[in-house]
Protein backbone atom coordinates (compact mmCIF):
# COMPACT_ATOMS: atom_id res chain seq x y z
CA UNK A 1 0.00 0.00 0.00
CA UNK A 2 0.81 3.65 -0.60
CA UNK A 3 1.24 6.32 2.23
CA UNK A 4 -0.36 9.86 2.76
CA UNK A 5 1.50 12.86 4.55
CA UNK A 6 0.41 16.55 4.58
CA UNK A 7 2.96 19.58 3.28
CA UNK A 8 2.43 23.29 3.46
CA UNK A 9 1.63 25.54 0.96
CA UNK A 10 0.84 29.11 0.81
CA UNK A 11 -3.05 28.27 0.29
CA UNK A 12 -2.74 25.74 2.74
CA UNK A 13 -2.18 22.02 3.86
CA UNK A 14 -2.19 19.75 0.83
CA UNK A 15 -2.07 15.78 0.84
CA UNK A 16 0.44 13.83 -1.44
CA UNK A 17 0.04 10.49 -2.23
CA UNK A 18 3.60 8.43 -2.46
CA UNK A 19 2.76 4.85 -3.81
CA UNK A 20 4.34 1.95 -6.05
CA UNK A 21 3.41 1.49 -9.77
CA UNK A 22 3.28 -1.75 -11.07
CA UNK A 23 6.65 -2.23 -12.66
CA UNK A 24 7.71 -1.17 -8.69
CA UNK A 25 9.04 2.13 -9.35
CA UNK A 26 7.92 4.95 -6.49
CA UNK A 27 5.66 7.93 -7.75
CA UNK A 28 4.02 10.35 -6.11
CA UNK A 29 0.70 12.68 -6.63
CA UNK A 30 0.26 15.83 -4.64
CA UNK A 31 -2.43 18.71 -4.60
CA UNK A 32 -5.07 17.17 -2.62
CA UNK A 33 -7.04 19.27 -0.55
CA UNK A 34 -8.25 16.70 2.07
CA UNK A 35 -7.08 13.76 3.32
CA UNK A 36 -10.15 11.92 2.24
CA UNK A 37 -9.82 13.15 -1.72
CA UNK A 38 -6.25 11.43 -1.23
CA UNK A 39 -7.31 8.25 0.61
CA UNK A 40 -9.94 7.71 -2.18
CA UNK A 41 -7.39 8.53 -5.48
CA UNK A 42 -4.99 5.88 -3.68
CA UNK A 43 -7.96 3.12 -3.65
CA UNK A 44 -8.19 3.72 -6.75
CA UNK A 45 -4.87 3.32 -7.64
CA UNK A 46 -4.41 -0.10 -5.86
CA UNK A 47 -7.71 -1.08 -7.35
CA UNK A 48 -6.68 -0.49 -10.53
CA UNK A 49 -3.26 -2.05 -10.21
CA UNK A 50 -5.13 -5.33 -9.05
CA UNK A 51 -7.54 -5.69 -11.97
CA UNK A 52 -5.14 -4.57 -14.42
CA UNK A 53 -6.48 -1.46 -15.76
CA UNK A 54 -3.77 0.58 -14.06
CA UNK A 55 -2.22 4.02 -16.62
CA UNK A 56 0.59 5.51 -15.77
CA UNK A 57 0.42 9.15 -16.04
CA UNK A 58 4.03 9.26 -17.50
CA UNK A 59 2.57 7.14 -20.36
CA UNK A 60 -0.60 9.20 -21.53
CA UNK A 61 2.19 12.13 -22.54
CA UNK A 62 3.18 9.86 -25.30
CA UNK A 63 1.88 12.15 -28.34
CA UNK A 64 -0.16 11.28 -31.11
CA UNK A 65 2.89 11.51 -33.56
CA UNK A 66 5.61 8.96 -31.42
CA UNK A 67 2.71 6.69 -31.69
CA UNK A 68 1.73 7.03 -35.30
CA UNK A 69 4.96 6.28 -36.63
CA UNK A 70 5.03 3.09 -34.68
CA UNK A 71 1.80 2.43 -36.06
CA UNK A 72 2.28 2.74 -40.02
CA UNK A 73 5.17 0.65 -39.60
CA UNK A 74 3.24 -2.03 -38.28
CA UNK A 75 0.80 -1.71 -41.60
CA UNK A 76 2.72 -4.56 -43.09
CA UNK A 77 -0.28 -6.68 -44.06
CA UNK A 78 -1.50 -3.84 -46.32
CA UNK A 79 -1.34 -3.53 -50.32
CA UNK A 80 1.61 -0.84 -51.22
CA UNK A 81 -1.20 0.91 -53.18
CA UNK A 82 -3.14 1.25 -49.74
CA UNK A 83 0.01 1.99 -47.59
CA UNK A 84 0.27 4.99 -50.13
CA UNK A 85 -2.55 6.20 -49.16
CA UNK A 86 -3.17 5.70 -45.84
CA UNK A 87 0.34 7.72 -45.31
CA UNK A 88 -0.73 10.47 -47.52
CA UNK A 89 -3.88 10.90 -44.91
CA UNK A 90 -1.67 11.18 -42.34
CA UNK A 91 0.52 13.19 -43.27
CA UNK A 92 -2.06 15.68 -44.86
CA UNK A 93 -4.58 15.54 -42.69
CA UNK A 94 -4.15 13.64 -38.79
CA UNK A 95 -0.55 14.59 -38.30
CA UNK A 96 -0.56 18.61 -38.74
CA UNK A 97 -3.17 18.77 -35.94
CA UNK A 98 -2.70 15.70 -33.27
CA UNK A 99 1.06 14.67 -34.27
CA UNK A 100 2.06 17.05 -31.05
CA UNK A 101 -0.94 16.34 -28.59
CA UNK A 102 -0.18 13.68 -26.10
CA UNK A 103 -2.99 10.79 -26.20
CA UNK A 104 -4.16 11.23 -22.37
CA UNK A 105 -5.12 15.08 -23.29
CA UNK A 106 -7.25 14.65 -26.34
CA UNK A 107 -11.20 14.73 -25.42
CA UNK A 108 -13.71 13.20 -27.69
CA UNK A 109 -15.16 16.75 -28.71
CA UNK A 110 -12.14 17.71 -29.63
CA UNK A 111 -12.44 14.95 -32.60
CA UNK A 112 -15.86 15.68 -32.92
CA UNK A 113 -15.01 19.16 -34.13
CA UNK A 114 -11.76 18.09 -36.16
CA UNK A 115 -14.10 15.49 -38.11
CA UNK A 116 -16.71 18.06 -38.57
CA UNK A 117 -14.49 21.09 -40.12
CA UNK A 118 -12.69 17.92 -42.40
CA UNK A 119 -16.15 17.21 -43.65
CA UNK A 120 -17.13 20.91 -43.89
CA UNK A 121 -14.21 22.81 -44.86
CA UNK A 122 -13.17 26.42 -44.82
CA UNK A 123 -12.38 29.69 -46.90
CA UNK A 124 -9.08 28.49 -46.74
CA UNK A 125 -9.14 24.75 -46.75
CA UNK A 126 -11.56 22.92 -49.13
CA UNK A 127 -14.09 20.56 -47.63
CA UNK A 128 -12.87 16.54 -47.76
CA UNK A 129 -15.06 13.99 -49.11
CA UNK A 130 -16.96 11.30 -46.92
CA UNK A 131 -14.13 8.71 -47.59
CA UNK A 132 -11.30 11.24 -46.87
CA UNK A 133 -12.86 12.06 -43.85
CA UNK A 134 -13.62 8.11 -42.74
CA UNK A 135 -9.86 7.38 -43.56
CA UNK A 136 -8.27 10.29 -41.51
CA UNK A 137 -10.46 9.24 -38.89
CA UNK A 138 -10.01 5.78 -38.88
CA UNK A 139 -6.14 6.25 -38.63
CA UNK A 140 -6.36 8.09 -35.66
CA UNK A 141 -9.41 5.78 -34.01
CA UNK A 142 -6.37 3.03 -34.44
CA UNK A 143 -3.63 4.95 -33.50
CA UNK A 144 -5.60 5.97 -30.34
CA UNK A 145 -6.76 2.45 -29.96
CA UNK A 146 -3.28 0.99 -29.66
CA UNK A 147 -2.88 3.68 -26.99
CA UNK A 148 -5.54 2.00 -25.17
CA UNK A 149 -4.13 -1.52 -25.35
CA UNK A 150 -0.76 -0.54 -24.57
CA UNK A 151 -2.68 0.79 -21.21
CA UNK A 152 -1.18 4.47 -21.85
CA UNK A 153 -5.00 5.78 -21.83
CA UNK A 154 -8.39 4.40 -20.52
CA UNK A 155 -10.08 4.86 -23.27
CA UNK A 156 -10.26 5.77 -27.09
CA UNK A 157 -11.68 9.45 -27.74
CA UNK A 158 -11.74 8.70 -31.33
CA UNK A 159 -14.77 5.82 -31.22
CA UNK A 160 -18.33 7.13 -31.00
CA UNK A 161 -18.52 10.11 -33.20
CA UNK A 162 -20.63 11.03 -35.78
CA UNK A 163 -18.86 10.47 -39.16
CA UNK A 164 -20.56 11.12 -42.78
CA UNK A 165 -22.33 8.77 -44.19
CA UNK A 166 -20.58 7.58 -47.64
CA UNK A 167 -22.81 7.76 -50.45
CA UNK A 168 -21.42 5.60 -53.60
CA UNK A 169 -21.47 6.56 -57.16
CA UNK A 170 -24.30 6.03 -59.29
CA UNK A 171 -23.31 3.26 -61.33
CA UNK A 172 -23.40 3.98 -64.99
CA UNK A 173 -23.50 1.20 -67.52
CA UNK A 174 -23.46 0.71 -71.58
CA UNK A 175 -25.09 -1.71 -73.82
CA UNK A 176 -23.24 -3.93 -75.94
CA UNK A 177 -23.61 -1.17 -78.85
CA UNK A 178 -21.93 1.65 -76.74
CA UNK A 179 -19.20 -0.80 -75.54
CA UNK A 180 -18.29 -2.03 -78.89
CA UNK A 181 -18.64 1.32 -79.98
CA UNK A 182 -15.86 2.76 -77.18
CA UNK A 183 -13.54 -0.51 -78.24
CA UNK A 184 -13.98 0.44 -82.06
CA UNK A 185 -12.77 4.34 -80.81
CA UNK A 186 -9.99 2.84 -78.84
CA UNK A 187 -7.90 1.90 -81.71
CA UNK A 188 -5.42 -0.47 -80.28
CA UNK A 189 -6.90 -0.69 -77.16
CA UNK A 190 -10.14 -1.98 -78.53
CA UNK A 191 -8.95 -5.50 -76.93
CA UNK A 192 -8.57 -4.33 -73.59
CA UNK A 193 -11.49 -2.15 -74.09
CA UNK A 194 -13.40 -5.40 -74.86
CA UNK A 195 -12.08 -7.72 -71.83
CA UNK A 196 -12.85 -5.26 -69.40
CA UNK A 197 -16.64 -5.03 -70.65
CA UNK A 198 -16.77 -8.29 -70.90
CA UNK A 199 -15.00 -10.01 -67.61
CA UNK A 200 -14.89 -7.57 -65.15
CA UNK A 201 -11.40 -7.52 -64.91
CA UNK A 202 -10.18 -4.22 -62.80
CA UNK A 203 -7.97 -2.38 -64.86
CA UNK A 204 -4.52 -3.86 -62.46
CA UNK A 205 -5.79 -7.40 -63.04
CA UNK A 206 -5.95 -7.06 -67.01
CA UNK A 207 -2.87 -5.00 -67.21
CA UNK A 208 -1.08 -7.08 -65.25
CA UNK A 209 -2.17 -10.57 -67.06
CA UNK A 210 0.51 -12.59 -68.99
CA UNK A 211 0.32 -15.33 -71.51
CA UNK A 212 0.71 -17.53 -69.20
CA UNK A 213 -2.60 -16.80 -67.30
CA UNK A 214 -4.66 -17.09 -70.60
CA UNK A 215 -6.36 -20.53 -71.43
CA UNK A 216 -7.62 -20.11 -74.97
CA UNK A 217 -8.98 -23.27 -75.30
CA UNK A 218 -11.32 -23.70 -71.57
CA UNK A 219 -11.67 -19.20 -72.77
CA UNK A 220 -10.40 -19.06 -68.79
CA UNK A 221 -8.01 -16.29 -67.50
CA UNK A 222 -6.64 -16.71 -64.49
CA UNK A 223 -6.32 -13.44 -62.19
CA UNK A 224 -3.16 -14.36 -60.12
CA UNK A 225 -1.69 -10.72 -60.44
CA UNK A 226 -2.55 -7.20 -60.10
CA UNK A 227 -0.73 -4.09 -61.72
CA UNK A 228 -1.27 -1.28 -59.39
CA UNK A 229 0.38 2.55 -59.94
CA UNK A 230 1.90 3.97 -56.60
CA UNK A 231 3.34 7.20 -56.68
CA UNK A 232 4.15 7.23 -59.87
CA UNK A 233 5.59 3.77 -60.25
CA UNK A 234 3.35 0.31 -61.47
CA UNK A 235 3.72 -2.37 -59.23
CA UNK A 236 3.15 -5.80 -59.16
CA UNK A 237 1.30 -7.79 -56.35
CA UNK A 238 -1.40 -9.83 -55.51
CA UNK A 239 -5.42 -9.60 -56.28
CA UNK A 240 -7.04 -6.86 -54.52
CA UNK A 241 -8.67 -9.47 -51.85
CA UNK A 242 -5.35 -11.62 -52.40
CA UNK A 243 -7.34 -14.43 -53.37
CA UNK A 244 -6.77 -16.07 -57.14
CA UNK A 245 -9.90 -16.79 -59.32
CA UNK A 246 -10.53 -18.04 -63.14
CA UNK A 247 -12.35 -15.47 -64.89
CA UNK A 248 -14.47 -16.80 -68.29
CA UNK A 249 -14.82 -14.66 -71.55
CA UNK A 250 -16.83 -15.05 -74.86
CA UNK A 251 -16.02 -17.05 -77.64
CA UNK A 252 -15.83 -13.94 -80.19
CA UNK A 253 -12.54 -12.62 -78.23
CA UNK A 254 -10.62 -15.55 -78.59
CA UNK A 255 -9.17 -14.07 -82.45
CA UNK A 256 -8.23 -10.85 -80.35
CA UNK A 257 -6.70 -12.08 -77.43
CA UNK A 258 -5.00 -14.83 -79.76
CA UNK A 259 -3.26 -11.67 -81.82
CA UNK A 260 -2.59 -10.05 -78.27
CA UNK A 261 -0.71 -12.76 -77.28
CA UNK A 262 1.33 -13.58 -80.42
CA UNK A 263 4.86 -13.10 -80.42
CA UNK A 264 4.66 -12.68 -76.30
CA UNK A 265 6.89 -14.86 -74.20
CA UNK A 266 4.93 -16.42 -71.19
CA UNK A 267 5.85 -13.85 -68.47
CA UNK A 268 5.63 -10.85 -70.64
CA UNK A 269 2.64 -8.43 -69.55
CA UNK A 270 -0.06 -8.59 -72.78
CA UNK A 271 -1.12 -5.37 -72.05
CA UNK A 272 2.06 -3.39 -72.19
CA UNK A 273 3.85 0.34 -72.87
CA UNK A 274 6.68 0.18 -75.61
CA UNK A 275 9.08 -0.57 -72.35
CA UNK A 276 6.95 -4.00 -72.09
CA UNK A 277 5.95 -2.39 -68.53
CA UNK A 278 1.99 -2.85 -67.34
CA UNK A 279 0.06 0.22 -69.13
CA UNK A 280 -0.42 2.83 -66.77
CA UNK A 281 -4.10 3.42 -65.76
CA UNK A 282 -5.30 6.17 -68.20
CA UNK A 283 -7.90 7.91 -66.54
CA UNK A 284 -5.38 9.40 -64.21
CA UNK A 285 -3.63 11.12 -67.42
CA UNK A 286 -5.01 14.63 -68.52
CA UNK A 287 -5.91 13.87 -72.18
CA UNK A 288 -5.62 10.40 -72.35
CA UNK A 289 -6.53 7.77 -75.33
CA UNK A 290 -9.24 6.80 -72.90
CA UNK A 291 -11.18 10.19 -72.62
CA UNK A 292 -10.38 10.94 -76.43
CA UNK A 293 -11.89 8.01 -77.06
CA UNK A 294 -14.95 8.17 -74.69
CA UNK A 295 -15.50 11.86 -76.49
CA UNK A 296 -15.41 10.10 -80.21
CA UNK A 297 -18.20 7.02 -78.88
CA UNK A 298 -20.35 9.88 -77.20
CA UNK A 299 -19.82 8.46 -74.44
CA UNK A 300 -18.31 11.12 -72.04
CA UNK A 301 -17.95 10.54 -68.42
CA UNK A 302 -17.59 7.05 -68.43
CA UNK A 303 -14.82 5.81 -66.16
CA UNK A 304 -12.49 2.88 -66.33
CA UNK A 305 -13.88 0.87 -63.57
CA UNK A 306 -17.63 1.55 -65.65
CA UNK A 307 -16.35 -0.97 -67.44
CA UNK A 308 -16.48 -3.49 -64.66
CA UNK A 309 -20.38 -2.84 -63.69
CA UNK A 310 -20.59 -2.77 -67.23
CA UNK A 311 -19.39 -6.89 -67.56
CA UNK A 312 -21.87 -7.54 -64.25
CA UNK A 313 -24.66 -5.88 -66.10
CA UNK A 314 -24.36 -7.77 -69.05
CA UNK A 315 -23.94 -11.29 -67.43
CA UNK A 316 -26.86 -10.70 -65.42
CA UNK A 317 -29.13 -9.62 -68.42
CA UNK A 318 -27.61 -12.72 -69.92
CA UNK A 319 -29.23 -14.61 -67.05
CA UNK A 320 -26.26 -15.38 -65.04
CA UNK A 321 -27.10 -15.63 -61.17
CA UNK A 322 -25.73 -14.37 -58.27
CA UNK A 323 -23.11 -16.54 -57.21
CA UNK A 324 -21.87 -17.08 -60.93
CA UNK A 325 -21.69 -13.17 -61.26
CA UNK A 326 -19.74 -13.30 -57.68
CA UNK A 327 -17.14 -15.41 -58.72
CA UNK A 328 -16.48 -13.42 -61.68
CA UNK A 329 -15.73 -10.13 -60.23
CA UNK A 330 -13.93 -11.61 -57.40
CA UNK A 331 -16.17 -10.35 -54.38
CA UNK A 332 -15.91 -12.28 -51.11
CA UNK A 333 -19.79 -13.03 -50.69
CA UNK A 334 -23.12 -12.84 -53.50
CA UNK A 335 -24.50 -10.63 -50.50
CA UNK A 336 -21.86 -8.25 -51.63
CA UNK A 337 -22.57 -8.67 -55.23
CA UNK A 338 -25.81 -8.40 -54.19
CA UNK A 339 -25.60 -5.01 -52.56
CA UNK A 340 -23.33 -3.42 -54.62
CA UNK A 341 -25.66 -4.16 -58.52
CA UNK A 342 -28.99 -4.29 -56.21
CA UNK A 343 -30.56 -2.21 -59.16
CA UNK A 344 -29.30 -4.52 -61.47
CA UNK A 345 -31.98 -7.25 -60.29
CA UNK A 346 -35.30 -5.11 -59.64
CA UNK A 347 -36.34 -7.65 -62.93
CA UNK A 348 -36.45 -10.66 -60.59
CA UNK A 349 -38.66 -8.88 -58.37
CA UNK A 350 -41.15 -8.12 -60.89
CA UNK A 351 -40.39 -12.30 -61.57
CA UNK A 352 -40.99 -13.40 -58.27
CA UNK A 353 -44.41 -11.38 -58.23
CA UNK A 354 -45.49 -12.81 -61.89
CA UNK A 355 -44.70 -16.54 -60.65
CA UNK A 356 -46.31 -16.05 -57.55
CA UNK A 357 -49.42 -14.44 -59.47
CA UNK A 358 -49.63 -17.75 -61.41
CA UNK A 359 -48.84 -20.04 -58.87
CA UNK A 360 -51.77 -18.94 -56.89
CA UNK A 361 -54.17 -18.96 -59.86
CA UNK A 362 -52.86 -22.82 -60.17
CA UNK A 363 -53.92 -23.56 -56.86
CA UNK A 364 -57.45 -21.83 -57.56
CA UNK A 365 -56.60 -19.88 -54.16
CA UNK A 366 -57.66 -17.01 -55.95
CA UNK A 367 -61.39 -17.39 -56.24
CA UNK A 368 -61.81 -18.43 -52.81
CA UNK A 369 -60.25 -14.88 -51.81
CA UNK A 370 -62.72 -13.24 -54.21
CA UNK A 371 -65.67 -14.79 -52.63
Amino acid sequence: MGTIDSYPTSSGNRYRVTYRKPDHLQTTKRGFRTKKEAQIFLANVESRKADGTYIDPASARATVGQLGVGWLAGQTHLKPSSIAVVESSWRLHVEPVWGSKSVGEIRFSDVQTWVADLARGSSEVKAKSASSVLRAHGILASVLEAAVRDHRIPSNPARGVMLPRKVGREHRYLTHEQLHRLAEASGTYSTLIRLLGYTGLRWGEATGLRPQDINLERRRISVVQNAVLVKGEVIIGTPKTHKRRSVPFPAFLVPALTAALAGREREDFVFADLRGRPLVTPTAQPHSWYNRSMAAAGLPGMTIHDLRHTAASLAIAAGANVKAVQKMLGHASAAMTLDVYADLFDDDLDAVATRLDQAARSASVIKLADS
